[in-house]
C-alpha cells in the first residue's frame, strides 16, 4: 500500500470505474454522526471543492463528510452501498480541503448481502488501519479479490474525509443476463472509457453513467476543434456481445453537439500482447457497427435495425468517433451477451 499523487495514478485506479460514486447509484446508509458534513457528500462524482466564506448552521461548510470532535472515546463509522456489486481494485481516501479537521486514520471493512447490512451482518476487512494526512489523496491497493455490496469506513478518532473512491469492476452474472438485452458499454455492467482523443470538458466515464444527463457538465464534451480531423473515445464492454441497438443522447448539449458520429468496433478476445498500447491505432481499422449519421442538438438519437447497425458478430470493444468535436452526454450500447 502506497500513497501517491493524483497525477500520477496507480493502475488500478487508471479507468476503472468508481464503485462509491453516488453519480452511479451508491449511497449513505448508516453513520454514528455527520454533525459537520454529511457522510452522502462524500460519495459525489465531483472533486471537492473549498468556498471561504461558506457556512451554515454547525459552522464551516466543508465538501465531504465530517463528525464532530470526540470526548468520550471510540471512533466513527460511516456504511455505503457500492453502486454495484463488484471486485474492489483499489482506494482513494482523499482529505483535500481538509487541513486541520482531517481524520487522521482509517480503516475499511466489507460485505456482500442481497439487502442493506444489520447488527447480525458479519463484515471482513479488505484495508487495514493507515494513516491519512491533511489535504492529501491517498491511494491503497486492496489485496481482496471477492465480490462486495457494501462498505463500511471506520475514521480514527473523528474528522473529516472529503471523498472516498472505491475502484473496481461491477459484476455481471452472465446468468442474470442469458437471453436478456442489456446495455452492454453501461458502468453498472462493467463498461468503462480506455482512450480519447479530447476530454477537456468532461469524462468519457460520464458516457456510460445511468440515466440522462443532468446538464451540459454531465457528459463528454471536447475543446473546439482547430485544425483538421475529429475526436473519438474507445470503450471496453462489460461483457463480449452483439449490439443490435444504439442510443446517441447529446442531451443539454445545443450549440456544441457533434456535426455527426459513428461507430467502429471489435472482438478483441483472443487478442494476445499489451492490449493498451494496441488499443489506438488498432482502433482505425476496426469494422464499422454504425455508418456516418447526422446528429441533432439536445436529442435522443436511437438507432437500431440492419439498415442502420450492420452486422458484424459479437464485439468487446467500441471506438465512437465525433465529428468534427462537440459533446455527447450518453452512449448506449443494447444486445445481448454472445
Amino acid at each position: 500500500m502506497t500513497a501517491k499523487s493524483s497525477d500520477n495514478l496507480p493502475d488500478y485506479a487508471r479507468n476503472a470505474i468508481n464503485l462509491a460514486s453516488a453519480g452511479l447509484g451508491a449511497r449513505a446508509i448508516d453513520v454514528t454522526d455527520q454533525f459537520f458534513a454529511p457522510l452522502a457528500r462524500m460519495l459525489a462524482p465531483t472533486d471537492p471543492v473549498f468556498i471561504p466564506d461558506k457556512y451554515d448552521d454547525n459552522g464551516k461548510w466543508m465538501d465531504g463528510w465530517e463528525t464532530r470532535r470526540r470526548r468520550n472515546g471510540g471512533h466513527d463509522i460511516g456504511t455505503i452501498a457500492l453502486a454495484a456489486r463488484g471486485r474492489i481494485t483499489g482506494f482513494n481516501v482523499d482529505t483535500r480541503h481538509f487541513t486541520g479537521n482531517n481524520a487522521p486514520a482509517c480503516r475499511i471493512e466489507a460485505c456482500d448481502i442481497l439487502t442493506d447490512p444489520n447488527a447480525t451482518t458479519r463484515w471482513t476487512e479488505i484495508l487495514p488501519t493507515v494513516p491519512l494526512d491533511p489535504d492529501s489523496e491517498h491511494f491503497f491497493a486492496c489485496g481482496n479479490d471477492q465480490l462486495w455490496t457494501h462498505l463500511r469506513l471506520h475514521i480514527y478518532p473523528d474528522g473529516g474525509v472529503a471523498r472516498l473512491r472505491v475502484f473496481g469492476e461491477p459484476y455481471l452474472d452472465p446468468e442474470r443476463v442469458a437471453n436478456e438485452e442489456i446495455d452492454l458499454a453501461a458502468s453498472l455492467n462493467g463498461g468503462r472509457g480506455l482512450a480519447y482523443s479530447d476530454s477537456h470538458y468532461g469524462s468519457i466515464q460520464q458516457l456510460l453513467a445511468p440515466g440522462r444527463g443532468e446538464n451540459m457538465g454531465d457528459g463528454w464534451e471536447t475543446r473546439r476543434r482547430r485544425k483538421p480531423g475529429y475526436d473519438w473515445a474507445i470503450i471496453e464492454l462489460g461483457a463480449r456481445g452483439t449490439v443490435s441497438r444504439v442510443v446517441v443522447d447529446t442531451a443539454h448539449f445545443k450549440g456544441n453537439y457533434p456535426d455527426a458520429c459513428a461507430i467502429q468496433a471489435a472482438d478483441l478476445t483472443s487478442f494476445s500482447g499489451n492490449l493498451n498500447d494496441a488499443i489506438v491505432s488498432s482502433s482505425l481499422f476496426w469494422e464499422t457497427l454504425l455508418p456516418l449519421k447526422k446528429l441533432s442538438a439536445d436529442t435522443e438519437h436511437v438507432f437500431s435495425g440492419s439498415d442502420e447497425i450492420e452486422s458484424i458478430g459479437p464485439v468487446t470493444h467500441v471506438r465512437l468517433n465525433i465529428f468534427p468535436d462537440g459533446g455527447i452526454s450518453r452512449l448506449r450500447l443494447f444486445g445481448r451477451v454472445a
